[in-house]
């Protein structure tokens, strides 16, 4: 007789009839890339899409004469965004292009609908129709075109996989993820730039070396050599600015926002297109106990692309972890266990989760 083997997945059900199996891929590692815990296959190759904004704003913060632009935290959250078009976000998409001294006419994102229903319901009462600052990733857009001035390179061509400026993305992504490899796989994103693909496990090392170096600026371990002690504060200034300003990250009812209001300076947590997570946490006492060396990083793909079901998994992986205060996690229970209802408010189905979260160690 043989046994069918059912797959990690969230699953839909509705009236105890399983609709949709939505499958779940995780790796759950340390800053040294351990592998601790695992859904799936923690190999699989992703386009990380925006999860990899933390690393590309990384990428600019080590441009030489970056900072004459004098952008602050607030817009470095912005850089590490896929915001709701918000007001709050749209004008500092245009105060950053303001101090990068361009134009939104320079941006190469397009305008599209808001990743909020309340900013779209209230520009079509408007008539408004969306521009580049509108677009989620303005923020990176704006980064990207200081970026190309630092560099001393022209600005019209700044989306170009071969711009220097996405030359020097490529450079530090890479660098950090496969250090001794050529040909990684790069795709386009939504909003007009590469877009790097990784490993999950690759990916998790990355959010975690982010969280390792929050945790060395703020207690002062830094290394001797010139430039990995400027690189451990870039990062570190990447993971303060997206925990202190996590509103800018993402907005009003989104999950990487109340992710980062409810766990309070304890990590930071940024979503990909197409059902795709990062999230850095600190060290602390929970992370040694789960074997990991230094601070903890989770990389999360839902195989369809549902990022509905995305969040349940990222909240069951983060409860069976233990990551948090218990009240953290209740708070976001809106996320863990979202309720599925018909248009006049009656439940007709549930979403578990069905998938076993292996050590492997």
């Amino acid at each position: 007789m043989t046994v069918t083997q059912i797959p990690d997945a969230v699953v839909t059900d509705r009236g105890g009839t399983v609709e949709n199996r939505h499958l779940v891929h995780a790796a759950v590692v340390d800053s040294s890339g351990k592998l601790l815990f695992s859904v799936g296959d923690p190999s699989r190759m992703t386009l990380s899409r925006s999860a990899a904004k933390p690393i590309q704003a990384l990428a600019l913060l080590e441009i030489d004469g970056f900072d004459q632009f004098k952008f602050d935290n607030a817009d470095l959250a912005l850089m590490c965004a896929s915001h709701n078009s918000e007001e709050r976000h749209v004008s500092r998409a245009r105060e950053m292009l303001l101090k990068a001294g361009v134009t939104e006419s320079d941006m190469r994102c397009g305008g599209h609908t808001a990743l909020s229903d309340s900013v779209n319901r209230a520009w079509i009462k408007s008539d408004y129709i969306p521009t580049a600052a509108c677009s989620n990733c303005s923020g990176k857009h704006a980064g990207m075109l200081a970026g190309a001035k630092a560099l001393g390179a022209k600005t019209k061509d700044y989306h170009l996989p071969s711009h220097p400026v996405q030359m020097q993305v490529r450079r530090v992504f890479e660098g950090l993820c496969y250090p001794d490899e050529t040909n990684v796989p790069w795709g386009l994103d939504g909003c007009n730039l590469p877009a790097p693909a990784t490993s999950l496990r690759l990916l998790g090392k990355l959010y975690a070396t982010v969280a390792t170096s929050a945790d060395n600026v703020t207690k002062g371990e830094l290394a001797q050599d010139k430039s990995d002690e400027l690189r451990t504060r870039s990062l570190g200034r990447i993971f303060h600015a997206m925990s202190q300003f996590p509103e800018l990250v993402a907005g009003e009812g989104r999950f990487c926002t109340e992710l980062m209001r409810a766990f309070q300076g304890e990590l930071i947590g940024k979503l990909g297109a197409d059902g795709c997570y990062g999230i850095g946490i600190r060290e602390s006492e929970n992370t040694r106990s789960l074997g990991a060396h230094g601070a903890l990083g989770i990389a999360v793909k839902i195989e369809d692309g549902n990022v509905n079901m995305l969040y349940p998994a990222v909240m069951e992986i983060l409860e069976r972890l233990d990551i948090g205060a218990p009240q953290a996690r209740r708070d976001l229970d809106h996320f863990h266990h979202p309720k599925i209802l018909n248009t006049v408010g009656v439940v007709t189905g549930h979403v578990s989760h069905q998938f076993r979260l292996s050590p492997s160690f």
